[in-house]
């Protein structure tokens, strides 16, 4: 006869199998089943109703797009600005607003609103705002003296315009979770700190800084890989022109979609998964390293 402490052993040992499995199953049908059915369209010229194997023909083409190497380029420029400034911005918006400031927590929520507010919708208003001879923006800086320059019908300045919109939508997001790694910070390193007779600039730099690594590594990778899949905001607002000077990986492939060449665009998907995956992972893996030896 069995031992009834060993059935027990039994229960509790199978009991973390069945609990994942829901969850295995659910990222396997969301995630698994679409990623290789990509791959395997990708290597196909196909239709809704048909589909024929052509190798790495779709490969082939994609690459040849007269305008790949500059989407590439944009992706990247756009990446790297959106997740910088939200970094600066968001640490120094978190330590704001985790000070003695009245209405705090009013402030919270006017900082966090427009994360809640649809991304087509921020760029039809900012697309509204920005126009160069009508829009808001200008007008205002006009009242100054200032002449405002063509946010998105210059093709130097599109790009860098939905950037600016990007980090006024997504800062909210990083300093939310930059105040969450400030509030776990032990109010006895400041204290100390100010026995000591440490200033408040001291204090941020050599306490506040440090300790907010976590927070930082996490608003980095985020707004890294939001920024190099960014499609909706680019679309809403310049649709990758004036020309091809603000079209990203993303808005390439949905012209390809857009045009009938569905396994093209397919393997544009699958390019640009390879793309975050190169430079997220190394990005990840160094940041998490230089975390651990600190």
């Amino acid at each position: 006869m069995a031992n009834p402490t060993s059935r027990a052993y039994a229960r509790r040992s199978t009991y973390p199998g069945w609990f994942f499995l829901p969850a295995a199953i659910i990222y396997g049908v969301l995630f698994l089943v679409p990623t290789f059915a990509s791959l395997y369209f990708s290597l196909t010229r196909w239709s809704l109703f048909s589909s024929e194997f052509i190798g790495l023909t779709n490969f082939y083409q994609f690459f040849e797009e007269p305008f790949l190497v500059q989407g590439l380029v944009n992706t990247v420029i756009f990446a790297m600005i959106t997740s910088g400034l939200k970094v600066v911005l968001g640490l120094l918006l978190a330590v704001l607003l985790t000070s003695r400031i009245a209405l705090r927590g009013y402030l919270r929520s006017v900082v966090f609103f427009p994360v809640l507010v649809s991304t087509v919708g921020v760029g039809i208003t900012f697309t509204v705002l920005m126009h160069p001879t009508q829009g808001a923006i200008n007008v205002a800086l006009e009242l100054v003296g200032i002449d405002g320059p063509h946010w998105l019908t210059n093709p130097s300045l599109a790009l860098y315009s939905v950037a600016l919109v990007d980090v006024w939508k997504g800062v909210g997001l990083a300093t939310v979770i930059y105040i969450a790694g400030l509030v776990a910070i032990p109010k006895d390193y400041y204290e100390a700190a100010r026995i000591d007779g440490s200033t408040p600039t001291q204090s941020f730099f050599y306490i506040t800084l440090p300790l907010s690594r976590p927070a930082t590594v996490t608003v980095i990778t985020l707004s890294f890989i939001g920024g190099l899949k960014t499609f909706d905001l680019i679309w809403a607002m310049t649709r990758g022109g004036p020309g091809f000077s603000s079209d990203t990986i993303a808005s390439i492939i949905y012209k390809q979609y857009q045009a009938g060449f569905y396994g093209l665009s397919t393997a544009g998907n699958v390019v640009l998964f390879v793309l975050i995956a190169l430079l997220v992972v190394p990005l990840t893996m160094y940041l998490n390293r230089r975390e651990g030896h600190e």
